[in-house]
């Protein structure tokens, strides 16, 4: 088939190839040449007329469009949201498996689980970044293959951490993901680095969170140990000394519903709500299904979706919590003279989609049909089980890094334009949303949702797929992304106000 409907309401038709004028779509015949991905006109719309794709509004006619002419930016338009929010009028019960799935993790003593076994170098500051860098540079993997049960010694590095305020939202962030960082279930051993006259200080996250020293969280600055050369040599023989401590964990046999799972999707096309984010979707149900949790973020990318999303809110609290995110949004927005239509970026607009309304109702189907249960800060710790939504930017590092600190002990990163992003100390398994780029990023792509329409593989099927991935990698099994050494950069808290 040359076109893919996704609902009887829709006035639009997506191309699943390129068509050349005249081609034959519902009896309307194509006026342009139309790109793979893109949009078709299946009636006249006039303008000023909702533009509709999956029974939702995705824009308006900024002129006149005929029957079989090529929708897109040329002649469609954005438009702010103005929603009557309903709560709580379309939740589906989670229905809880009959048997409880396992993996094998890193059973820590507070309780929690891990995926993956590392030793991390968290900086309060950028001033202390190359002192981290190199301490962690100092393990190669000749030294590390003698800690066979060790994933590594990573570096958390970043370009904020003074210039900035002593309170408000920036500084919380930070100390936010500084924190849960610090307490994740995927490090065995934590070493902080400052460089002591900073904003960010070191001594008040300790004091704030009840952090306390032992022999695998430990804590220096550059100023107080007299230089970095110093600092280097100490910060090795630190963890030098963790390194025999964090290999005496094991894995062992531990419920699903110990796994939080981060719904991310980056460099999105026209199929990533077709494929990708419904299969993932599927996959979030499953593990809600085993009491787990998944994590949706990017606020900014569920922008006109969010009313689907609060119709499944458990109650109207937790629906106004949402609400509050994107009125925060419009204001942020607009304050700093942008548009909540900013986002989607030129290639996702090369992929066919139009506005950020099309945009974000694809990636909301991430979340599946499951009630959503929590909402939270970025990088707060997420304490609800099953489906949760957590504030953040679209950007990917900066979205990924909150929910990592909130605890998420996978990421899995759905594309269409293709992405080579990867996560530490939470792995990242990347799906993609066509078996084009699929094939062209082979080395990159875990799972290809692009099935779905190449082979006529169900979203449930694919769903399962990517369900029993998350169990292979939480247990051990290493993905693209891991393989390529990805991680060490994509490390990004969200920064938010004035750098002073």
């Amino acid at each position: 088939m040359n076109f893919v409907r996704l609902d009887r309401a829709d006035n639009v038709v997506t191309a699943t190839r390129a068509l050349e004028v005249g081609v034959v779509i519902e009896d309307v015949q194509t006026t342009a040449l139309i790109p793979s991905g893109h949009k078709i006109a299946t009636a006249a719309i006039a303008k000023g007329d909702p533009v509709r794709k999956y029974a939702q509004l995705i824009g308006y006619a900024a002129t006149d469009i005929k029957a079989g002419d090529h929708v897109h930016t040329q002649n469609v338009e954005f438009r702010n949201t103005d929603m009557a929010y309903e709560f709580s009028t379309d939740l589906r019960p989670v229905v809880l498996a009959t048997t409880q799935d396992t993996f094998m993790g890193f059973r820590r003593e507070n309780g929690r689980v891990g995926t993956r076994n590392y030793i991390a170098i968290v900086t309060s500051v950028n001033c202390s970044a190359t002192a981290a860098r190199m301490i962690a540079d100092h393990f190669t993997p000749d030294i590390l293959s003698q800690f066979p049960n060790v994933d590594g010694v990573a570096a958390f590095v970043h370009g904020t951490g003074c210039g900035m305020a002593d309170n408000g939202d920036g500084f919380e962030a930070l100390q936010r993901v500084m924190w849960g960082y610090a307490k994740h279930p995927n490090h065995a051993g934590v070493l902080m680095v400052g460089l002591g006259c900073e904003m960010n200080q070191i001594d008040w996250l300790l004091e704030a969170y009840g952090l306390k020293h032992s022999p695998t969280f430990q804590t220096m600055n550059i100023q107080k140990v007299a230089g970095l050369r110093r600092t280097i040599e100490m910060g090795i023989a630190k963890v030098t000394a963790m390194l025999p401590i964090a290999d005496k964990a094991t894995r062992t046999e531990c419920p699903a519903s110990e796994l939080m799972v981060a719904l991310q999707c980056g460099g999105s096309d026209a199929w990533s709500g077709v494929t990708a984010n419904p299969a993932l979707g599927y996959a979030c149900d499953l593990l809600t299904a085993q009491g787990a949790t998944g994590v949706l973020a990017e606020t900014p990318e569920i922008y006109g979706a969010e009313h689907l999303l609060t119709r499944r809110a458990v109650d109207q609290a937790t629906g106004d919590k949402l609400i509050s995110l994107i009125k925060w949004w419009e204001d942020y927005t607009t304050r700093n003279k942008g548009s909540m239509d900013n986002n989607p970026s030129p290639g996702n607009k090369q992929g066919g989609l139009t506005t950020i309304l099309e945009k974000s109702l694809g990636a909301a189907a991430k979340g599946g049909t499951s009630p959503l249960t929590g909402v939270y800060k970025y990088a707060e710790p997420v304490t609800t089980r099953g489906f949760t939504f957590m504030d953040s930017p679209g950007y990917d590092p900066a979205s990924v890094t909150g929910q990592i600190a909130g605890g998420c002990n996978l990421v899995c990163f759905t594309t269409g334009r293709g992405s080579a992003f990867g996560s530490k100390p939470a792995p990242t398994i990347k799906i993609a949303t066509n078996t084009e780029m699929a094939m062209r990023m082979s080395e990159d792509m875990d799972i290809d949702a692009g099935e779905v329409l190449s082979k006529g593989i169900s979203i449930e099927e694919k769903g399962c797929e990517i369900y029993k991935m998350f169990l292979r990698v939480a247990s051990g099994e290493v993905t693209k992304s891991e393989a390529q050494g990805l991680g060490d950069y994509e490390f990004v808290p969200w920064q938010i106000g004035a750098v002073m």
